[in-house]
């Protein structure tokens, strides 16, 4: 009996340790964020975002070819520029104008990520590409993984300003952070842990007036389509594509990039 009863405190205290270094160590697990600069992908110029709070992030832009419309990217957890270059690379051979966001934290950018900075980074992205002359209504909004919960931003922040734009598109997201971690940490107090939520869910449930393509692999270990079909429940405007034995690496295949471009393009014709 005694036995027992140690052996269940140790577990209690190795329980416990293990939650408190989850807590304490989050944002760790959430944002790896790769520190190597990248080398500025041909036919991009480098441009540099301002962030309300003070901060100078190094990103890339590709001006679009004439009546062409244009993206405003945002890549997941581990990704750089150059990742999201590739990413895109079906979208810009056809000409579409590119601004690839690098967050906070990221690539030799100063800062240090959470949900709030991604947000004013997304700011300073929407600043940006006012000041440069591109309209709302020709601007594509386009989110993978976690980029996703900062895409799902965005254009939330241009409707509410009376300018929404074009298009929303989500590859590979989750309904919530909070959701997705409790997928893998179903042992863990995740809703009662976790400092950041990204809730997409919620916003897409205020942007009914945008069309919305959600893009999802049958074959994603890290965030199941179940959160991509669940997004896709929320409207029935909502265009959802499945994505047969694809993983989470969806946003670099190229039958995913033409199938955004395709979505894309279909979208401007109607405008």
């Amino acid at each position: 009996m005694i036995g027992a009863l140690r052996f269940l405190g140790f577990a209690a205290l190795a329980y416990g340790l293990i939650v408190a270094a989850l807590f304490v160590l989050q944002s760790r697990f959430i944002y790896p964020a790769p520190q190597t600069m990248a080398a500025l992908t041909p036919g991009y110029e480098e441009v540099t975002l301002t962030t309300q709070d003070g901060l100078q992030l190094r990103a890339f832009y590709r001006a679009p070819s004439q009546g062409a419309p244009s993206v405003l990217y945002f890549h997941g957890n581990g990704g750089t520029l150059e990742g999201a270059s590739v990413s895109n690379g079906a979208l810009t051979a056809a000409g579409l104008g590119v601004l690839l966001v690098e967050y906070r934290g990221y690539g030799g950018n100063p800062g240090t990520p959470s949900e709030q900075g991604f947000y004013r980074d997304a700011d300073a992205a929407l600043r940006w590409l006012r000041d440069e002359g591109h309209a709302a209504s020709d601007l594509f909004v386009i989110g993978n993984s976690i980029g996703g919960g900062v895409a799902t931003y965005a254009p939330l922040q241009l409707a509410e300003a009376g300018s929404p734009p074009a298009g929303l598109v989500l590859v590979a997201p989750f309904t919530s952070l909070v959701d997705a971690a409790s997928d893998s940490l179903w042992w863990v107090p995740v809703r009662a842990l976790l400092r950041e939520r990204y809730d997409n869910a919620a916003r897409l449930e205020r942007l009914s007036q945008i069309p919305i393509l959600i893009q999802h692999g049958t074959a994603d270990t890290v965030i199941d389509d179940s959160h991509g079909r669940a997004l896709a429940d929320i409207s029935e405007g909502i265009r959802f594509q499945s994505f047969e034995s694809s993983g989470h690496s969806l946003s670099f295949e190229r039958r995913s990039q033409a199938a955004r471009l395709d979505w894309v393009l279909e979208q401007s014709a109607t405008r």
